[in-house]
C-alpha cells in the first residue's frame, strides 16, 4: 500500500518529546507519528481509556474496602483490650505506683520488641480474621485474600 506524505509543524518541546520517544523504542518517527494518530482517530479510543481508569477504579474500591474493615476490626480489637483491661486490672495503691509505672515500661518495651516481630515476619491479626462484606455480587470473603494489598 502506497504511503501519502504528510508534512506537519510542531512545536520543538514536542518534537523533541516525539524524538526522545522514538529513540527510546528504537523506531522512525513516522512510525510513533503514525501510531499516534491512529490512536487518536480510533474510535474505541476513549472506551479503551475507561475500561482501563474503571479497571483501576473498582482495584482502588476494592482496596479502600479492605482499609475501612481492616481499621474497624483494630478499632474493635483496642476496644475490646481496653474494655478488659479496665475490669480485670485493679489500680495500684499509692504505695505500689512507682513499682507498677516501672513494671508498666518494662513490659510496654517488651510488646514493642514482639510487635515488631510480628509485623516483620509473622501472619497478622487482619490475616487471620475473616469478615464477609456485602459487595455489589452478594457475599465477597476478602479476609483471606491476598490481592491488592
Amino acid at each position: 500500500m502506497k504511503k501519502v506524505r504528510l508534512s506537519v509543524y510542531l512545536d520543538p518541546k514536542l518534537a523533541k518529546q516525539l524524538e526522545a520517544y522514538a529513540n527510546e523504542r528504537r523506531r522512525s518517527l513516522s512510525v510513533v507519528a503514525q501510531a499516534s494518530i491512529a490512536s487518536f482517530l480510533s474510535p474505541d479510543g476513549p472506551d479503551r481509556m475507561e475500561a482501563v481508569m474503571a479497571k483501576r477504579l473498582d482495584r482502588m474500591s476494592r482496596q479502600i474496602e479492605r482499609l475501612n474493615r481492616d481499621t474497624g476490626i483494630s478499632l474493635e480489637t483496642l476496644a475490646l483490650f481496653i474494655r478488659h483491661w479496665l475490669v480485670a486490672v485493679p489500680a495500684p495503691s499509692e504505695a505500689h505506683y512507682a513499682a507498677a509505672q516501672a513494671k508498666g515500661r518494662e513490659r510496654y518495651e517488651r510488646f514493642l520488641e514482639a510487635l515488631g516481630r510480628r509485623l516483620s515476619k509473622g501472619p497478622t491479626l487482619l490475616r487471620e480474621v475473616s469478615i464477609e462484606l456485602p459487595s455489589a455480587e452478594g457475599q465477597t470473603d476478602l479476609g483471606s485474600s491476598g490481592d491488592d494489598g
